[in-house]
């Protein structure tokens, strides 16, 4: 067994392969061929036994900055989110992490706010050569064209989650998600269904609502347009828009899809301070699972989407551009959206003539008639 700690022996500030070799007994290029993975390396077993054991005694670290000058590369990608405390980008994130671990490649996460286009820190990463490739996780705040104005050629990118660029793409199959939440609801007995949806101008805005329109096509029903919202994915937009959807004397929605569980929290939030309870006034379903919706009351019924997969697939998608490969678009839809379904979907409360009397005219107790906005449940 090889130590770096012998009589008089003073442990290197910055281990080199020069030290290993020295340490094992052999020239630096062996050393650096076999610490490589050279495939026609020609080494005796007990020699390169030796230079492990040398590299592990010396606890000695590739240099990527040597690495990249060797290949020409940074040997690192770039993730631009545009809010990193969102618990919905969890699992992207961590597929993305095991991915480029797996290639071989360090990754770099930042927020849009300090990547912005028009400042310095982004044109620098690129500029300097510092970052192979980007995954742009694409909001209402990230316009890609303003990417592919500063990385022009010089950097390929894959948009995650959104389409519409020439740079290639990696998305979910999100109307089947919002066609499975809604489909949900119908098979609970609900005709009375509202979307609070994302930015129309979106591809997820716009393949959430899509989905969710043909499960009702589907079921017969027709679309009322001042229940189909397109609001936004922050706990903000939630809120308003299911103040939105609750707010007059007329008749509301018994059940809403909400293509965000963050903003599902802001509605869930809104129909507490009107007064109504969930789910028995109200049902709400979400796109996305995350350890949040399990901690709100009532625990939110969700649609898990691959966003894992997702991760993994984009960073695919990117070391085939590092390779030299042409630009794509692919959907991940496996493994298929999966309904999780928790205690804020129910059955939807029984109509009534008045309060008191139920529709067949029989004498029933005041709870089940539906309270106005801003009333505390009968």
């Amino acid at each position: 067994m090889i130590t770096a700690h012998g009589a008089g022996r003073r442990r290197p500030s910055r281990v080199t392969l020069r030290d290993v070799a020295r340490l094992a007994g052999v020239s630096i290029s062996v050393v650096s061929r076999e610490l490589n993975a050279d495939p026609v390396l020609r080494a005796r077993d007990d020699t390169r036994q030796r230079i492990h054991d040398a590299a592990r005694a010396l606890d000695y670290t590739p240099s990527h900055a040597a690495r990249a000058l060797r290949l020409a590369k940074a040997g690192a990608v770039g993730l631009i989110v545009p809010d990193v405390t969102n618990p919905v980008f969890g699992d992207l994130i961590r597929g993305i992490e095991d991915a480029t671990e797996a290639a071989g490649l360090q990754l770099l996460i930042g927020r849009f706010e300090r990547l912005r286009p028009g400042g310095h820190v982004l044109r620098e990463l690129v500029g300097q050569g510092r970052v192979d490739g980007f995954l742009v996780q694409r909001s209402d705040e990230i316009d890609v064209r303003e990417f592919t104005e500063i990385m022009r050629d010089k950097v390929p990118f894959v948009v995650v989650n959104s389409r519409g660029t020439s740079r290639g793409s990696a998305v979910l199959d999100d109307a089947s998600g919002a066609r499975l939440a809604t489909e949900h609801l119908l098979e609970l007995g609900h005709r009375r269904i509202a979307l609070i949806g994302g930015d129309v101008h979106s591809y997820t805005g716009r393949m959430r609502a899509q989905g969710f329109l043909q499960a009702l096509n589907a079921a017969g029903l027709r679309r009322r347009s001042t229940w189909l919202l397109h609001a936004g994915y922050t706990h903000q937009a939630g809120y308003a828009a299911m103040r939105q959807l609750c707010a007059g004397t007329g008749r509301r929605p018994t059940a809403v899809v909400v293509a965000n569980v963050v903003a599902a929290i802001g509605a869930l939030v809104a129909v507490h301070e009107l007064g109504l309870a969930v789910p028995d006034q109200i049902s709400i379903v979400a796109i996305h699972d995350t350890w949040l919706a399990d901690c709100c009351w009532p625990p939110l019924t969700t649609v898990k989407m691959p966003m894992y997969e997702l991760g993994r697939e984009a960073v695919q998608l990117l070391s085939e551009r590092l390779s030299g490969g042409r630009p794509s678009d692919i959907v991940v839809s496996e493994p298929a959206p999966m309904l999780i379904r928790r205690a804020s979907t129910a059955p939807p409360p029984r109509r009534v003539v008045r309060a008191g009397k139920a529709a067949d005219g029989s004498s029933r107790p005041a709870a089940d008639a539906l309270p106005e906005p801003g009333r505390a449940p009968l």
